[in-house]
């Protein structure tokens, strides 16, 4: 039975790995912050829990020194998005903190355990393609790990160790729901475990889903950056400010 541990299990896309996963005979771990979560995820079959915070470091270590795992889901993450007129540089660190930083402090906790044969799974972002309206901090941060990955993929391929990464579209989930904007080709996140369960059963170096809107993005992500850039000018959401001043001004013409 093969062992696969998920960071962010209490949660959207992690819970649902870990349910298909035990499912689908896995032995999982299950790791994650809110113990109450933990607690009925170590209630079903095939599911074992480890409480930590992953951008804590001395945390991350303590609770992983003694686990060995044959697959690593790196999937803890969090979002915000940038307001331009107040930029929060705080923001910037939490979102980094979670999204880059805790991946590598899981890293270094399994480093002196991870065997040949490992695989060690990163999600990123389909929004690491393109230049999204207040996405500096999400976007850049996933742009991050994708580099990150790719790196890591030639470090430990002396050791046997593999590496994929996961590029997500949207998936519906408790941290999208607090998005305001329209989310095209969303995903249900038993859809997307399925899509990363049989990703992770593959050798591909990358995944990415929901497979058509994820050949649009990479599509646009070939175009020249002038394209790119006015494309993603498009996106761009009206302030309410803005909106405003444009229907007083439409009444003023009328």
């Amino acid at each position: 039975m093969k062992r696969l541990l998920i960071t962010g299990a209490t949660s959207g896309i992690g819970e649902a790995v870990a349910l298909l996963a035990a499912q689908q005979g896995y032995s999982v771990i299950a790791c994650g912050r809110n113990a109450d979560k933990l607690a009925l995820l170590a209630q079903q079959p095939n599911i074992s829990t480890c409480q930590f915070d992953v951008t804590d470091l001395a945390q991350t270590q303590a609770a992983l020194a003694n686990v060995q795992c044959d697959i690593a889901l790196l999937n803890a993450g969090t979002c915000e998005y940038v307001d331009i007129d107040d930029i929060e540089p705080a923001m910037f660190e939490r979102v980094f903190a979670a999204n880059v930083f805790g991946v590598i402090n899981v890293i270094k906790a399994l480093s002196p355990n991870l065997q040949s044969g490992n695989k060690l799974v990163f999600v990123d972002s389909l929004a690491r393609l393109l230049p999204f309206p207040r996405s500096q901090a999400y976007g850049a941060s996933k742009a991050a790990l994708h580099y990150i990955a790719k790196s890591c993929a030639v470090d430990y391929a002396e050791k046997g160790v593999r590496v994929q990464t996961i590029s997500p579209g949207f998936v519906i989930t408790p941290l999208t729901d607090k998005n305001d904007f329209p989310m095209p080709m969303s995903i249900s996140v038993e859809e997307a475990a399925r899509d990363i369960m049989a990703g992770i059963k593959t050798n591909k170096a990358s995944i990415y889903f929901p497979t058509r809107f994820s050949m649009i993005l990479r599509g646009l992500h070939a175009l020249p950056e002038f394209i790119q850039h006015r494309l993603s000018l498009r996106m761009r959401q009206p302030k309410r400010s803005d909106t405003n001043q444009r229907n007083n001004n439409n009444k003023s013409v009328k």
